[in-house]
C-alpha cells in the first residue's frame, strides 16, 4: 500500500510506504521525530516544500497511491483534490480533514478563505464522476468539525 499525506500526520504501516508532504523544515523535523520514534524511517519519505509545487514531481516519480490524506491549507483543497485524483489508484481512499469548520461552510456569503476552499471542494465532490464521497461531522476539543471520506472509482 502506498500512501501520501498532505500535512503533518504519520500513520503506522505494516506494508507499503508513506510519503508526507511538509511545507517547512520545521514541520518536517516534527514528522521525522515521529517517524524515528515509530521506527518507520525505512518506510517513510518526507518531501519539503509547498504541496502544489511538489505534487508534479511526486506524480512523475511515484506509483499511484492507495490512500491519500489531505490536511493542509484549506483554501487549496480543490487543487489538492484534483491532484489526489491524478495520484490515486482505482479504489483508493481519500480523506480530507477539517471540512465542517464549526458549521461555517453553510454560509454562502462567508469571506473566510478556508471556508470557501472547503465549499469549492464540496462542489467538486458533488459533480466529479470519478469519486464517491460523504462528509462526517465530528465534535470534540476543536468544536464542530469533520472530514470527507472518498472512494476513487
Amino acid at each position: 500500500m502506498d500512501i501520501v499525506v498532505f500535512g503533518s500526520h504519520v500513520l503506522f504501516l505494516q506494508d507499503g510506504k508513506l510519503t508526507t508532504l511538509e511545507i517547512s523544515d520545521e514541520h518536517a523535523k516534527v514528522a521525522e521525530k515521529n517517524i524515528m520514534e515509530a521506527n518507520l524511517q525505512n518506510k517513510v519519505e518526507i518531501i519539503i516544500g509547498k504541496a502544489l509545487d511538489t505534487l508534479p514531481i511526486l506524480k512523475e516519480s511515484k506509483p499511484l497511491f492507495d490512500f491519500i490524506f489531505i490536511d493542509a491549507d484549506k483554501p487549496n483543497n480543490p487543487h489538492y483534490l484534483n491532484w489526489a485524483l491524478k495520484l490515486a489508484s482505482p479504489g483508493a481512499l481519500i480523506i480530507v480533514d477539517n471540512v465542517v469548520r464549526n458549521g461555517e461552510v453553510i454560509y454562502e456569503t462567508s469571506r473566510d478563505e478556508s471556508v470557501n476552499g472547503v465549499r469549492q471542494l464540496m462542489d467538486l465532490l458533488a459533480t466529479d464522476p470519478r469519486i464517491d464521497s460523504t462528509a462526517i461531522q465530528t465534535v470534540g476539543l476543536k468544536g464542530y468539525d469533520g472530514f470527507v471520506l472518498c472512494v476513487v472509482k
